[in-house]
């Protein structure tokens, strides 16, 4: 059996870290029939568009994805290319692990996180209205009217929409994968003491967040594991799943050889696991986290000086995780999921 899957090259030093998950997801012998689907940056440049509608009708028809860091070309008129992915497709949960990986450089040990972010709504919903347009004057005369409350008129308006529709699905989810993998606990965030009415629907018996908050607590807690290079992420709706690194494209490294692969290996992680592939999924995992743990063929990012000059290239710390694919121990940091 293969494996159907559309996968998203990216932009910057994308290609690079993808070529290298690619290559070791093969490794663990699980077969996979690639629908490989350019988007982002250099797409633009070719086609006027960053996210084609061919990207999103193979993700719609196979269901599951992976992708690099994308771009969002300056000038464009899109707002995030991975924003509009979420929307188009309905990927309402977030999923960010944040765990521990010993030889990873950082001042806390044992941690093991994970943050369940709603995805579509929120202040990330893009409802905006610029500063000085008719539509912001327009919004700020009725919500004065409604509200009482006095509006500078030199004010930009974004509008916060939280629905119960969408804060039900996402703590649903929390739940049960809490439930499923057996979590000690699962804690709202929110500030619903001043925002009653948004926040306030946030208000249940369950780390799981609202969109914004979610953005920020998420990274906050890579920087607790040693950074955003080893911190995967998954988008999830209703029967599709995209996966992702949560680091940026880091254009000027683009062709250098030089970035770290580890938290697209780890996405290509939590895809085996949803895939059901979960052999395979401890496999990959262990392999990256005897790498990381010998510290020897290791990204510059990794090593305790980043100017060692034994510092391994993308493709060879690849080359090396390929190389331990075999290794079958019992030290494996679960990272599975729905």
């Amino acid at each position: 059996m293969s494996y159907r899957v559309t996968f998203i090259p990216g932009d910057g030093t994308g290609p690079e870290i993808a070529e290298a998950t690619k290559r070791a997801l093969e490794a663990t012998g699980v077969k996979f029939d690639w629908d490989i689907q350019d988007a982002g940056a250099d797409v633009y440049e070719k086609e006027g568009n960053p996210l084609p509608a061919r990207v999103i009708k193979s993700l719609k028809e196979n269901k599951v994805g992976i992708k690099g860091p994308i771009t969002t070309p300056v000038g464009s008129g899109f707002r995030s290319v991975n924003v509009a992915l979420r929307k188009e497709l309905d990927l309402y949960c977030c999923l960010r692990p944040c765990k521990s990986y010993e030889g990873v450089q950082s001042r806390y040990t044992n941690i093991d996180l994970v943050i369940v972010r709603e995805n579509t709504e929120d202040l990330y919903a893009g409802i905006e209205y610029q500063k000085g347009s008719s539509s912001a004057a327009e919004m700020i005369t009725t919500i004065e009217r409604l509200s009482g409350v006095k509006i500078r008129e030199d004010s930009g308006i974004s509008i916060k929409p939280i629905s119960e529709f969408g804060t039900r699905r996402i703590v649903k989810f929390a739940l049960e994968y809490a439930r499923e993998y057996k979590r000690k606990k699962v804690t709202a965030v929110h500030k619903a003491n001043i925002m009653k009415y948004s926040d306030g629907l946030f208000l249940y018996d369950v780390l799981v967040l609202p969109n914004l908050y979610g953005d920020i607590i998420s990274d906050l807690a890579a920087g607790l594991v040693g950074g955003l290079g080893v911190a995967p992420g998954a988008n999830l709706g209703d029967g599709i799943a995209l996966f992702e690194p949560t680091h940026g494209s880091a254009p000027k490294y683009k062709g250098l050889n030089k970035v770290n692969p580890v938290a697209m290996m780890l996405s290509g992680v939590m895809m085996l696991n949803y895939l059901g592939e979960k052999e395979a999924a401890k496999i990959l995992e262990n392999a990256v986290a005897q790498v990381i743990k010998e510290g020897r063929v290791v990204t510059y990012d990794l090593k305790s000086k980043k100017d060692d000059p034994t510092a391994a290239t993308t493709s060879e710390m690849a080359d090396e995780i390929i190389k331990k694919i075999g290794f079958k121990g019992s030290s494996a940091i679960n990272l599975d999921m729905n």
